[in-house]
């Protein structure tokens, strides 16, 4: 019997480029031989109900076509319709974004052709996920993320790129970190985590960011956590002391080869849960999407093994 496939399309992805992609998708599909039916989203949140929908109308395969901030909609689309304790999924990713940093680091080729040809061979993999809860302006945000979470001028630099038009690709991230540093101030962090152990820690200090990772990489090119495993049960947690803007620059190409791990500004953890406050409101983005450009803090808790993710 052959599969249902629902694939949820963000035409707006990779600054509209996915959109134009639409009809070589469709020839893909149909040159692989995979029945499916495409749905396009016209606003933010639309592949959230989208994702939703199909998992509940019993589709045997739900596609995310698109970038990152798309995959992270089909996956908490997904995670709402699926009971508490059971797997997310089968998940597959066309990637038509402009990072794709999750597609990467799953091991997904970057050939649309070849992702969708993944998609009727049907081999899996296990990863994790994480849930997130996110304090802002009184309010509860209670989100999933399969890459990456960070807080402070990581979130900030996500900001500034949505205001970016006329680059592509990694420029955009890169010319928004320069744009960042002259619109964020490093406020005071509350952090506390629990380890693999059980064992709490936590530290208090003035911070430049605070990073989530369940991969290495976030923002197209920077390896923001770089020891990070996808299926490892843990969250990799970096903590940036506050920094000035040279030596933010300084560090910079440290971050995008992942070679900053012993830099003595950071501080590297593995952790189970962790949990975040801060005296000053500080941005707060999932997998590159901004939920609040105001959040007093969020707390977030690895779910091992739960996405199960067509590769």
């Amino acid at each position: 019997m052959a599969q249902r496939v629902k694939v949820i399309l963000n035409p707006y992805s990779n600054r509209g480029g996915a959109g134009l992609g639409a009809d070589g998708l469709r020839a893909a599909m149909k040159a692989a031989g995979l029945a499916g039916e495409v749905v396009l989203t016209t606003k933010s949140g639309d592949a959230i109900e989208l994702a939703r929908q199909a998992r509940l109308d019993g589709y045997d395969v739900i596609a995310a076509a698109g970038g990152d901030g798309t995959v992270n909609e089909v996956v908490n689309g997904i995670a709402q319709a699926t009971p508490e304790g059971q797997i997310v999924g089968p998940l597959a990713v066309l990637p038509m974004g402009s990072g794709n940093d999750f597609s990467d680091m799953v091991g997904l080729p970057r050939d649309l052709a070849q992702s969708v040809q993944a998609i009727q061979a049907g081999r899996t993999r296990d990863i994790d996920l994480c849930r997130a809860t996110i304090i802002a302006e009184g309010r509860e945000i209670v989100r999933y993320f399969d890459n990456n979470m960070g807080a402070g001028f990581e979130a900030q630099v996500t900001v500034e790129s949505r205001k970016i038009t006329r680059l592509r690709g990694f420029a955009i991230y890169l010319w928004a970190v320069i744009r960042a540093l002259r619109q964020y101030d490093q406020p005071h962090f509350h952090v506390a985590w629990t380890d693999e152990t059980g064992q709490v820690h936590e530290v208090q200090q003035r911070s430049l960011l605070v990073t989530l990772g369940n991969s290495k990489r976030t923002g197209g090119g920077f390896f923001m956590t770089p020891d990070a495993l996808m299926d490892d049960g843990l969250l990799d947690m970096g903590i940036a002391r506050s920094l000035t803007t040279l030596r933010i620059l300084a560090l910079l190409p440290q971050v995008m080869a992942g070679t900053h791990r012993n830099h003595p500004a950071m501080r590297f953890v593995r952790c189970t849960s962790v949990c975040v406050a801060t005296k000053a409101p500080v941005p707060v983005h999932t997998d590159g999407e901004i939920l609040s450009v105001a959040a007093s803090g969020f707390s977030a808790e690895m779910q091992a093994g739960r996405l199960r993710v067509i590769v």
